[in-house]
């Protein structure tokens, strides 16, 4: 029985032939998973997972049309029906659990990527990439007539591979959207110029699918606003754009996103920009729309968002893509009055985009399951044979994970953490600015844990003998790691500890978010890491009102963020909170007066006057339990998971939670 918390999410929705059995549907992404072009078995488990789960509709992974139009190691073959095979798989497998089945197809015109494609980038007027330093071809109108077939042909495969539709992948200032915008189509001839004229493209497109596919095949229509840049599409533009569509009978339902090639960083949408960004624009194209449906998408996380948009009558349907990465069972939870059970998206970006931008199939920090479905049986639990005692000494990331995955499998689990509250660590970085996804998440555990039965043990530092005398079978030693204390910069290696690191006002960041330091007027904060642990705790210095400056050995303060598209929002807010940053460099010497700035290029120094400085460098495994235990000849099997075992990211700690719990 359905739960009626958020009824509107949960109406059935027509859409050409096919009837949605909800309003939340996986939308497309580069999950980057083919082997040698072809879908395969991981593709099929995570897709299936998300079907199992109760997505409404499924958008697989975008398809290019023509061989200029490849931009990932991952991406399928464009005109080989050897794809056939593995799509059927895939459409029939998530089909037979409900879900209706589209396939993207997609061209990005001028931004295209010769190390993968080895081809020249096609675009209407030869424009430069945003991708990287490279032209752009201008097509040619038979080159015009080769992609429009590419589309047709494409759409032809995905049918006979079973798919429901297509969607057509318009966003972001790709080929489409490059036709539609008078900016980047400069044409004098049939395909340029006029608005009609500028129309023309997918016209032709969709016009040709219908002739080729027949009445019953969905085509839907991706696109996308960037408010940020004055020549990208905008949200009058786009409502012309749909609005001619839409009057012709030429797609079904048009999806809209947010950002642009020309600013990255709102594609995917990480934790500091505003939850349902791209519901507006969906408003606004609702308003020009009378016969296709619309769909929202960007930073729709929560139900309660979700429901809102559809509610409000914002969009007749959402995406929500990092949400079903995070929890593939998040419609079924909700729909069965489960909402509090959904493990929510943090909006890191860490493993999604943070490896698709690597090239790398996609995963989730908190959900390590995606990407490995086929691999350990999607994201649900085998019970144990023999169910046993596990005690988690430790309730940060990795221990939380090891005694949550333990007790699902029928494990009889105690977690004993030291501290007042659970999280470790990533409580502290739960109180950075914007961060508070993470406390989310850790209530999420907290819940979990309750559920499961977990004996939970606060403000319970345990040593090896408390551990001697516990009644257990197996030990999970997930006791952290501390920082080091020491001021080593990856820049100055030879320099072990930092000359004058025991001199007043020197602090770690962790001691900074736990408010534990004093800090004074000016703050020199050494960012050694290029990730949160020194970006974030300079947004917090910040937020406080003293000022900060960021060295770092790096090009950029946070140089790792570049990954996950926050680097440029995080430098912004630092900018505008009077931050500053000095990059390629490093703290030589702690003084009385400041911090003696070494310049790595050219190795002049300069003294900067400052009150405090702040370590953000990489942390020390904390293993005295660990070699205590190993001293004093436990017998019992005795696990090291997390920062104990090497100072990492969040990501590392929960996956190696994750295999130790399953593997119990």
């Amino acid at each position: 029985m359905l739960d009626q918390s958020y009824p509107k999410l949960f109406e059935p929705l027509k859409l050409r032939h096919k009837t949605l059995r909800n309003r939340v549907n996986f939308g497309s992404h580069t999950a980057n998973m083919a082997e040698d072009g072809l879908p395969g078995d991981r593709h099929l488990g995570y897709y299936l997972e998300r079907a199992k789960g109760g997505a409404a509709m499924i958008m697989v992974e975008p398809m290019p049309v023509h061989a200029t139009a490849r931009l990932t190691r991952g991406n399928f073959r464009h005109d080989d029906d050897a794809v056939i095979e593995g799509f059927r798989r895939i459409t029939e497998a998530c089909k037979a659990e409900g879900a209706v089945m589209l396939h993207q197809l997609y061209h990005v015109g001028q931004h295209g990527d010769f190390d993968l494609s080895y081809r020249e980038n096609w675009s209407p007027s030869g424009m430069p990439s945003y991708h990287d330093g490279d032209g752009s071809h201008r097509m040619t109108e038979p080159e015009i007539e080769e992609v429009i077939e590419g589309f047709v042909n494409a759409a032809a495969r995905a049918q006979a591979s079973g798919f429901d539709g297509v969607e057509l992948f318009g966003p972001y200032n790709s080929l489409l959207e490059q036709f539609w915008l008078p900016w980047t189509n400069r044409r004098d001839d049939r395909w340029g110029g006029s608005f009609e004229n500028r129309m023309r493209l997918t016209t032709e497109i969709t016009s040709r699918i219908r002739r080729r596919t027949g009445d019953d095949f969905i085509i839907g229509l991706a696109a996308s606003v960037d408010p940020t840049v004055s020549v990208a599409m905008d949200i009058g533009l786009l409502q012309e754009v749909a609005a001619w569509h839409d009057e012709r009978g030429l797609i079904d339902y048009i999806s809209c996103g947010t950002g642009s090639y020309f600013d990255h960083s709102s594609v995917i949408p990480g934790f500091l920009f505003a939850d349902k960004l791209g519901a507006p624009h969906a408003q606004a194209l609702k308003e020009v729309c009378k016969h296709i449906l619309v769909q929202a998408e960007s930073h729709v996380r929560t139900p309660e968002s979700a429901h809102e948009v559809i509610s409000s009558g914002q969009a007749d349907m959402v995406s929500i893509v990092r949400g079903q990465i995070a929890d593939p069972h998040w419609v079924g939870k909700v729909a069965s009055g489960r909402a509090s059970d959904v493990r929510g998206c943090i909006s890191c970006n860490q493993m999604c985009w943070g490896r698709r931008s690597r090239d790398y199939w996609i995963s989730c920090l908190v959900n390590p399951s995606a990407g490995r479905e086929f691999e350990w049986g999607g994201d649900r639990f085998s019970p144990a044979a023999v169910p046993r005692r596990i005690l988690v000494v430790g309730g940060g990331p990795a221990g939380l994970e090891a005694a949550r995955v333990a007790a699902e499998r029928g494990h009889h689990v105690t977690l004993a953490e030291a501290a007042p509250q659970l999280g470790g660590q990533f409580r502290l970085a739960g109180m950075q600015p914007r961060r508070e996804q993470i406390l989310e998440l850790i209530g999420w555990y907290e819940r979990q844990l309750e559920r499961l039965q977990v004996r939970v043990l606060l403000n319970s530092p345990l040593d090896a003998e408390d551990i001697a005398a516990f009644e257990a079978d197996e030990v999970v030693v997930a006791t952290g790691s501390q920082p080091a204390g020491s001021g080593f910069q990856r820049a100055l290696p030879a320099q072990d500890v930092m000359p004058g690191i025991g001199l007043p006002g020197v602090w770690s960041a962790e001691e900074v978010m736990s408010r534990s330091a004093r800090l004074g007027e000016h703050v020199v904060l050494v960012d050694d890491t290029g990730d949160w642990r020194g970006m974030g705790t300079a947004l917090e210095i910040a937020a406080r009102g003293h000022r900060v400056t960021i060295v770092t050995g790096f090009t950029l303060p946070g140089a790792f963020l570049r990954r996950t598209e926050l680097d440029k929002p995080a430098r912004a807010r630092l900018r505008a909170a009077g931050g500053r940053w000095i990059t390629e460099a490093a703290v030589a010497e702690w003084t009385t007066r400041g911090a003696r700035i070494v310049n790595l290029l050219d190795g002049s120094e300069e003294l900067l006057a400052a009150d405090s400085l702040v370590l953000a460098t990489t942390n020390v495994a904390d293993t005295w339990l660990h070699d205590e235990l190993r001293e004093a000849g436990e017998a019992r099997p005795v696990a090291l998971i997390g920062d104990a075992l090497a100072p990492r990211l969040a990501v590392a700690a929960i996956y190696e939670g994750r295999v130790l719990g399953q593997s119990l």
